[in-house]
């Protein structure tokens, strides 16, 4: 599992929620357009990428060139009410859509939006681009197939039907190589995360990590993202990655978030 750290630009703690559970906070600072690419692609937008490939030196600010390639790509996390058993419930929903941005120097990066009220909004901004390379590795391997993402053990899978497949060791190591069937992979993630969701004695205890395996550590805290308008799902912690939860920040204004990647996975 690659190691993540979680920050806000204007956040000082982080929310420790089960599944589902944190109503997400509103994005500022970052301008709202009639679709995600818009959004990803705004000069204010590019300006903010300028400064997040130029962390560390890596490279100058002026010379970052940030650039958006390509279009969006809608990302799912497993869903609470496939969790539950809800009857017709899809394995996962849709929580944002996600664009790759490139730098000057070939690093990466994966641009966040929701949409809200006032149009779509990038609300976080991760090094690497996972969410984009594995929609493109689940098309490869299950053409047609509903790719998806498990954070809590950051696993990354494709289903169609009933199969689903592995797309990263995270997932090979819960499902094995060959993968499973639908039916099987619910009573994992029931068995596993179950007792965990929103309404649960676990939730309103407030404990952290959700769905982190019985015989694990406790997942560290997760940061809430800006809340989605109706016509999309809500952002909540289930798209939180797994790992050492340290603060970023890059002096950004209002609450859009960043979310260093120490590691990208493997596609």
């Amino acid at each position: 599992m690659n190691g993540r750290a979680i920050g806000a630009g204007l956040l000082t703690a982080a929310a420790l929620v089960a599944l589902g559970a944190l109503p997400a906070a509103a994005a500022e600072g970052l301008p709202a357009a009639p679709t995600p690419e818009q959004a990803a692609s705004a000069p204010q937008t590019l300006d903010t990428l300028s400064r997040f490939f130029a962390r560390d030196g890596a490279l100058a600010r002026s010379a970052a060139a940030p650039r958006v390639e390509g279009g969006s790509v809608p990302v799912r996390i497993l869903s609470p009410d496939f969790v539950a058993g809800k009857p017709g419930a899809p394995v996962a929903r849709v929580e944002f859509r996600a664009s790759r941005a490139v730098a000057s120097d070939g690093q990466k990066a994966s641009l966040w939006t929701v949409k809200q009220p006032g149009g779509w909004q990038v609300v976080n901004i991760a090094t690497g681009d996972d969410e984009i390379r594995y929609a493109e590795h689940g098309r490869r391997v299950l053409p047609g197939g509903l790719v998806f993402r498990e954070p809590q053990i950051d696993a990354w899978y494709v289903q169609k039907g009933a199969k689903v497949l592995p797309l990263d060791e995270d997932a090979v190591r819960a499902v094995g190589m060959n993968g499973t069937s639908l039916a099987a992979y619910r009573e994992r993630v029931a068995e596993a995360y179950g007792d965990k969701l929103p309404g649960s004695a676990y939730a309103k205890k407030g404990a952290a990590g959700g769905y982190a395996p019985q015989s694990a550590a406790p997942a560290p805290a997760a940061a809430p993202r800006a809340a989605a308008a109706e016509t999309e799902p809500a952002v909540t912690v289930a798209s939180a990655a797994a790992g050492a939860g340290a603060l970023l920040v890059l002096g950004l204004t209002g609450t859009v978030l960043i979310r260093r990647r120490n590691g990208a996975g493997e596609a």
